[in-house]
């Protein structure tokens, strides 16, 4: 499944701001983070705002927090507010057999994507990704504790 550049920054923006519930980030920060322009990013807050996943912070020093509840809200809430999700293109009535039944397939599949995106809490996705970064650092600092040329793990 392929998502909207909109879908994927509003994903990450909810991501970052879930990561420090109770305080606030601008569009600036986020967008920079990303390499996105802000009024780009500023456009798909704006949506995540209106659907109430994040509120938005006036004044000096002010942005955007987080405004769910992560471990209930899904990748499929945040992307369906981008995508279309539910539509089930049929196969015109003159489509081959073949056709009909690729159809069928990629349905299947779309179906497969919908129920995984629904299954994933952000508070899921923010620990997938904290282990990810976990396990980058360990590797750096195995990576750069050990002798040029020596093995990662030791020889049995």
């Amino acid at each position: 499944m392929r998502l909207q550049v909109s879908t994927r920054l509003a994903i990450f923006a909810v991501l970052e701001l879930a990561a420090r519930e109770g305080s606030q980030l601008s569009v600036a920060e986020i967008g920079e983070k990303y390499g996105v322009s802000s009024h780009h990013l500023a456009k798909v807050m704006h949506v995540l705002g209106r659907a109430g996943l994040v509120r938005s912070v006036r004044g000096a020093g002010g942005g955007y927090q987080f405004a769910g509840n992560a471990r209930r809200m899904t990748l499929l809430d945040v992307a369906q507010l981008f995508e279309d999700l539910n539509s089930v293109e049929q196969g015109a009535a003159d489509a081959t057999r073949e056709e009909q039944t690729l159809s069928d397939v990629l349905g299947e599949i779309d179906d497969i994507a919908r129920a995984t995106l629904g299954s994933i809490t952000i508070a899921t996705m923010r620990k997938l990704v904290d282990r990810r970064a976990a396990a980058g650092s360990r590797n750096a600092e195995a990576g750069s504790s050990r002798r040029k040329g020596a093995p990662l793990r030791p020889v049995r």
